[in-house]
């Protein structure tokens, strides 16, 4: 069974990766960092998958989203 990876880090590699990306290449790029089998949980749920964290993510507003595609911001990381 694969570890659980925090929410909080998958936004952290969106913002040391620095450009938009579209949600297939988020996935694309959590599958790669994290493995396919990766289970997510943030501070108010877990055992996600990483289509069901993308889609978590963006319904509690912690994407901005552009032309290009979503990017994120440090200050929509919660430090708890």
């Amino acid at each position: 069974m694969s570890e659980s990876i925090h929410g909080h880090q998958v936004m952290q590699m969106m913002l040391e990766h620095g450009a938009a990306l579209t949600k297939q290449q988020l996935k694309n790029m959590m599958h790669i960092t994290f493995g396919v089998d990766t289970r997510y949980h943030t501070c108010s749920a877990t055992e996600m998958d990483a289509d069901m964290l993308i889609t978590f993510l963006e319904n509690k507003g912690k994407f901005i989203d552009s032309d290009s595609g979503i990017t994120t911001a440090a200050d929509k990381i919660c430090n708890h």
